[in-house]
């Protein structure tokens, strides 16, 4: 079968690919988290009235767009496999720019969770490209590439919020999320006139039926699946309680807020940094290594969050939490993609992503239930726990399986 695929590793415009997707996948999740700061008073525009509902629509509409996206990306992973991965790119960034924009044209709750449900089902751009750069990139440059796409990504979460929370002041909300189509629109057109792939791949995929059998080793799959899960479950298992835990440190309470947005984009930023190098290293020395220490660094690194006694402590410690934590998914997906036929890269790797989705279902629910019932310090314990075990479960498992570190 594999002398019936053929892969376009080996071609240079692999880099240029890269680079538009980097800026596609920056430019496209900037526009879909400018919304945070204002989403609230757009929702009491559109109708809400009493604080509880105001709280609780905010969160449907934001969740919406993600508890779909999660949903379909096997689906759409499979159609990139078949028809092209540069199609699946230029659906998304269209979907999501016509959706965005007619977020600012709504008129009543139901039309913009409607919308937003609409942009999960149509979305997807960042999801598709990290398949484009993990089926064409070369091996010995996958982890690093993936890497910097995965930087892009970071990015764009955290300078999104910044822009939302002051352009709304300026042209409105309403032109905000117009705007925001327009910028996902340039990403459409940037993606349409420079993203080039192999027909060849293309048209031989077509003709192959690809299944789970095609798998040499599902068990590895699985346990990268698993790993990715438990990635997200740690990164968000401290939301529900971030403000709380700020107030807990005797911070003034008109600053609360301020330091809870610090301490949350300090390990996004510390990801940012290091998720390029770290999948550098992770292609030299290897990419199980580099998944089972920075698993255990981080989790040394969550106990003394739990006893810290001032903000900036937590602050330094989710900044080098990040940092650890910054190469861990290109890694994963890397192994992933090292074991996957091409004509079932799309497909699997869709899986990863809906299981990354799973982790940020889970994460800030346990992390909320944990902190209700037994105290907020052992969110980060029981955290730190998962992460240690999540480690050595990797060590044992790519042992048995005889996986070359």
């Amino acid at each position: 079968m594999s002398s019936t695929i053929e892969t376009d590793q080996d071609e240079s415009y692999w880099v240029r690919n890269l680079f538009v997707c980097l800026f596609g996948s920056f430019t496209t999740f900037l526009a879909m988290t400018l919304m945070l700061p204002f989403l609230p008073i757009y929702v009491q525009q559109l109708g809400v009235k009493d604080h509880a509902s105001i709280a609780q629509w905010s969160g449907i509409a934001y969740s919406a767009t993600y508890f779909i996206a999660g949903m379909i990306a096997p689906f759409w992973g499979y159609l990139g496999d078949r028809y092209g991965r540069k199609p699946m790119l230029l659906r998304a960034s269209l979907g999501m720019a016509v959706t965005m924009a007619l977020m600012g044209c709504a008129t009543n709750i139901w039309q913009l969770v409607g919308l937003r449900l609409l942009a999960g089902f149509a979305g997807g751009y960042s999801s598709g490209a990290t398949i484009m750069i993990a089926a064409q990139a070369p091996k010995d440059h996958s982890a690093w590439a993936l890497g910097l796409l995965s930087s892009g990504i970071m990015a764009g979460n955290l300078i999104g919020p910044l822009i939302g929370g002051i352009l709304p002041s300026l042209i409105g909300i309403r032109i905000t999320f117009i705007g925001a189509g327009c910028l996902i629109f340039i990403t459409f057109l940037v993606t349409l006139g420079f993203i080039r792939e192999s027909s060849r791949l293309v048209i031989h995929e077509k003709t192959v039926k690809g299944n789970w059998s095609d798998i040499p080793n599902k068990r590895l799959i699985f346990i990268m699946l698993v790993t990715g899960m438990l990635l997200m479950i740690a990164n968000m298992s401290i939301e529900p309680i971030i403000t709380l835990y700020v107030h807990q440190l005797a911070v003034e309470q008109s600053r609360i807020t301020f330091f809870a947005g610090l301490i949350m984009s300090a390990g996004a930023f510390g990801s940012i940094l290091s998720a390029s190098w770290l999948g550098h290293l992770a292609d030299k020395i290897g990419h199980a290594r580099i998944i089972i220490w920075t698993l255990i660094i981080a989790g040394i690194l969550l106990v003394p969050q739990a006893y810290v006694t001032s903000v900036w402590q937590l602050i330094v410690l989710r900044f080098f939490m990040g940092l650890a934590l910054g190469g861990l998914m290109p890694c994963i997906i890397t192994i992933i993609r090292h074991q996957v036929p091409n004509h079932l890269v799309g497909t699997v790797l869709g899986y990863t992503i809906s299981v990354q989705y799973v982790g940020q279902v889970i994460g800030p629910l346990a992390g909320g239930f944990v902190s209700g019932y037994m105290g907020m310090y052992f969110v980060f314990l029981a955290t730190s726990v998962l992460l240690l075990i999540g480690a050595i479960g990797n060590w044992f498992a790519l042992k048995i399986l005889d996986y070359k570190y």
